[in-house]
């Protein structure tokens, strides 16, 4: 990486806001309490409270920019991220048994509740990028690693990002976005081992939840 790259993107800055990380957790908490209860966790109810109260402590501590890197917020947070992949996939592992066995006979049911996990699957992985990514949010408003897991365009090309630029929490989304629809990483690079074994199992995780969604429900309206 140049000197020029280096000083485009990995310097301090600010921080980034709380608020669209909060409201994209409130999401995946709707979408896991909304899901039928064969599908879900056997006491989903306990989970989402667990991750709401989670949640509200993240808020509490850290109500408006995650501008330093601090391990207590930041345990939190990935305990936050991870209950939510735990029951997420716990969803995921029964809708694909339903698929398999044939239990489930309500196709719109079927595209919802398979609509809902692989909606869920993108927020959750995206706040994985979104943590992990050189050392998390705080660990890059302080610019502690200067050696990135993800190559953002605007690091590659700088004359294409202001002076300024540091990727936030849409652009990590954006990644979970098109690696989840297209099963392949689009303008950003993974650099990373654990990046490209994350991105890689989004990518299976997706192409077979969609896959069997769609041919199963193919196969009841007919």
């Amino acid at each position: 990486m140049t000197t020029t790259q280096s000083a485009h993107w990995h310097k301090p800055h600010e921080g980034e806001h709380r608020l669209p990380v909060s409201l994209v957790v409130l999401l995946v908490i709707a979408l896991q309490f909304s899901l039928p209860n064969e599908l879900s966790v056997g006491f989903q109810s306990y989970v989402c409270g667990i991750e709401a109260i989670l949640l509200a402590v993240l808020i509490a501590l850290s109500p408006r920019r995650i501008g330093n890197h601090e391990v207590r917020t930041r345990n939190l947070s990935l305990a936050l991220t991870g209950v939510m992949t735990i029951s997420n996939t716990v969803s995921a592992f029964k809708l694909l048994d339903a698929l398999v066995s044939g239990t489930i006979k309500d196709a719109n049911m079927l595209l919802l509740s398979g609509g809902s996990i692989w909606m869920a699957n993108i927020v959750i992985f995206s706040l994985w990028f979104w943590e992990l990514d050189r050392g998390g949010p705080g660990s890059r408003a302080e610019a502690r690693k200067s050696v990135p897991d993800f190559l953002f365009p605007q690091m590659a090309s700088p004359e294409y990002g202001k002076n300024n630029w540091h990727p936030k929490y849409f652009d990590y989304f954006y990644i979970s976005v098109t690696n989840a629809s297209a099963f392949s990483p689009t303008d950003t690079a993974p650099l990373s081992r654990w990046a490209k074994l994350l991105m890689l199992v989004q990518s299976l995780t997706s192409l077979v939840t969609v896959g069997l969604v769609i041919a199963r429900a193919v196969n009841i309206l007919k």
